[in-house]
């Protein structure tokens, strides 16, 4: 999406399933994903949200590791660093899918984490530009696409009521239908 400012993000790759992670999903965050998803498949979701975040930010979600970590091709780079990825770290935002007459289209989960907890400097591969830290009451400002503003939107909601372990934390679902936003909670 040029020209507009958005979360990190990108697909699940087969090495998504794959990969070891050093903590795994929290339980309650586990029970969300799973409401439209296997347990493989929201596992890889939040591996996959691990990696791109880390290869588009430079920012490590991980754990130290003592063992000499290999695994799959899309992770090495990641394993070299001396981390695992720890999911324990990740809660579940929200999901959004785009219109069916786009030409490319996405089913993606939002993922949220303490920003202080990761290692890294803020750098990337260069796939996103104008890189930085911004304020989530500052990013309103921005050019954003719609998806990007009703996760903000959610992000905000969060951050004012956490949900605690066992809260039956409503997930956000944002799409589109005949042409019109549409939004509810699953």
């Amino acid at each position: 999406m040029p020209s507009v400012y958005v979360f990190p993000g990108g697909r699940v790759d087969v090495g998504d399933w794959h990969a070891r992670e050093a903590t795994p999903l929290h339980d309650h965050v586990m029970a969300r994903l799973t409401r439209r998803c296997s347990p493989g498949r929201a596992r890889a979701h939040a591996m996959a949200a691990v990696r791109e975040t880390f290869e588009e930010t430079g920012l490590l979600l991980g754990e130290p590791t003592q063992d000499e970590k290999s695994g799959p091709p899309s992770w090495q780079h990641f394993f070299e660093t001396g981390y695992s990825p720890a999911l324990h770290r990740l809660d579940y935002l929200g999901r959004a899918l785009t219109p069916s007459n786009r030409p490319i289209r996405y089913d993606a989960r939002f993922f949220i984490t303490d920003g202080t907890k990761t290692e890294g400097k803020l750098g990337g591969n260069g796939e996103l530009h104008d890189l930085h830290w911004v304020a989530v009451d500052h990013a309103h400002d921005l050019p954003l696409p719609s998806v990007t503003t009703h996760m903000l939107l959610e992000i905000e909601r969060y951050m004012a009521n956490p949900p605690k372990k066992g809260d039956d934390w409503q997930v956000s679902f944002f799409s589109h239908r005949r042409g019109r936003f549409h939004h509810h909670y699953e």
